[in-house]
């Protein structure tokens, strides 16, 4: 399946008050306080429900494979779940994909968030199913950590069906953007942790970087290894074909620094690069929807929604 291909899009129905969260962990494990979960929906006016394998550790997996993938399969087959949130990343979505059954996501479009290590799954669940996923904030580390307001505001504004086809997706004030390279340009957004991106080339869940807006964020990697991995994409052929580009945050590396390693490998493509959006491993951690329709005009510093993300 093509990024531009023209395909019925499943469409799942926005949450409502009282809308049932699946919470689940296909990838690492982490230590959950299941009451301070449950109190955290409860004070939203959603409910929750916790699958087996979040309070599973195998090693650094959150339970053995054959688990995590069950986690998955009922969430999305359970009519009583209206949305999907991840527990955290780590490591562990990239062992699930050849024995995921998309045909059966595809017949229970629900909204899927998370970030990191989940890229591999949401870039193979968009390839394969047509489905929009949400990245943005998890559980552990978002949520439950007391981040900025930006980071569960645009979340649930997102799910809530609040932010319409026309409208900005907002950017917090406080964060300055830098308008790397200048133009406008629409595509369906893709990407996530370029870690992952490169990781998963080769594979059912390899980027198609044809007709979109690529974006891209990372944490722990110095900027030599950013440079390799971008360099990667690009001799692999999937910078060729990108409209633009939404930098994410690059925990660690300033912006001075990463602007010239964009200017160079971006700007001989001539397509417009937006850096600095508060979305990834930092605090805000701003919602995207990837495999969403989007305008980006990198000299407004704006990303506008070019289509709704539910059914009506």
């Amino acid at each position: 399946m093509n990024c531009v291909d023209t395909f019925h899009q499943p469409l799942p129905r926005a949450i409502a008050k009282d809308a049932c969260f699946a919470i689940i962990a296909p990838a690492g494990p982490a230590r959950l306080d299941t009451r301070k979960a449950s109190q955290w929906f409860a004070d939203r006016g959603y409910r929750c429900r916790i699958y087996p394998g979040a309070s599973q550790a195998q090693g650094y997996l959150a339970g053995s494979d054959q688990q995590r993938l069950q986690d998955l399969y009922d969430a999305f087959a359970d009519p009583a779940i209206d949305a999907i949130l991840c527990m955290r990343g780590g490591y562990g979505s990239m062992r699930l994909l050849d024995r995921v059954d998309f045909e059966l996501i595809r017949r229970h479009p629900k909204a899927l968030i998370g970030y990191s290590d989940i890229t591999a799954l949401q870039m193979a669940i968009y390839r394969r199913a047509g489905l929009i996923t949400f990245h943005g904030g998890m559980l552990n580390a978002d949520l439950l950590g007391a981040k900025l307001q930006p980071t569960e505001a645009s979340l649930l504004a997102q799910l809530g069906g609040h932010v319409r086809a026309g409208e900005q997706i907002v950017h917090p004030a406080d964060f300055a953007l830098n308008s790397v390279l200048p133009g406008v340009a629409s595509g369906p957004l893709l990407g996530g942790n370029l870690s992952m991106l490169g990781a998963t080339m080769g594979t059912l869940a390899e980027l198609d970087t044809q007709g979109c807006i690529l974006f891209i964020e990372d944490v722990n990697e110095p900027l030599y290894r950013v440079d390799r991995l971008l360099t990667q994409l690009r001799l692999a052929g999937k910078l060729e074909g990108v409209k633009g580009v939404l930098v994410g945050d690059f925990a660690g590396i300033t912006t001075a620094a990463l602007t010239p390693l964009l200017e160079d490998i971006f700007g001989p493509l001539g397509v417009p690069v937006l850096a600095g959006w508060r979305s990834g491993h930092c605090d805000p951690n701003v919602c995207l929807p990837l495999g969403a329709r989007v305008r980006l005009d990198s000299v407004r510093q704006s990303l506008v929604l070019e289509q709704d993300l539910f059914k009506a």
